[in-house]
């Protein structure tokens, strides 16, 4: 008798990012030193481009693949930038962002504490993803956030 299949496998969430990028071993290597990330496979091409692999950040899974331009797949700098920020909810999201500027990310926005209850900030990756980095420092309502979003400047 066959087993029946799991529809989302162990280990998996329904949204699960696919990134695309321009040198995907490199971005694996970046990822593991910047957000402490852990290679879950790798399956590279007849030409040693990676067709799919996975990592894992926390609890998370992200895959990803080179640039495949041929097929339509193209990273970020391709495009010209990301209209997609990650989010990653981390424990030290000051020892997360620096350790991702150390690593090669650029600042897009400074770590700060922020109105919704996050300490917040958001960096570049040098494949062109956006990732912004939180620690939830403190609960705060929808309506005192409505209200702090009101006193900000236009």
């Amino acid at each position: 008798m066959s087993q029946k299949v799991q529809a989302i496998p162990t280990g998996m969430h329904t949204v699960t990012p696919h990134l695309v990028c321009d040198g995907a071993a490199n971005a694996i290597t970046f990822y593991i030193k910047a957000f402490h990330a852990v290679e879950m496979m790798r399956l590279p091409g007849p030409d040693g481009k990676i067709m799919h692999a996975q990592i894992r950040i926390g609890d998370s899974c992200i895959m990803l693949m080179d640039e495949m331009r041929g097929c339509g797949a193209l990273g970020p700098k391709a495009l010209k930038g990301s209209l997609v920020t990650i989010h990653l909810y981390v424990e030290d999201a000051d020892a997360v962002f620096n350790r991702a500027i150390a690593a090669g990310a650029t600042a897009k926005f400074p770590m700060e504490d922020t109105f919704w209850g996050d300490r917040y900030g958001v960096v570049e990756d040098p494949f062109g993803h956006n990732w912004s980095i939180a620690t939830h420092i403190r609960d705060v309502s929808q309506q005192e956030m409505q209200q702090a979003m009101e006193k900000m400047p236009a």
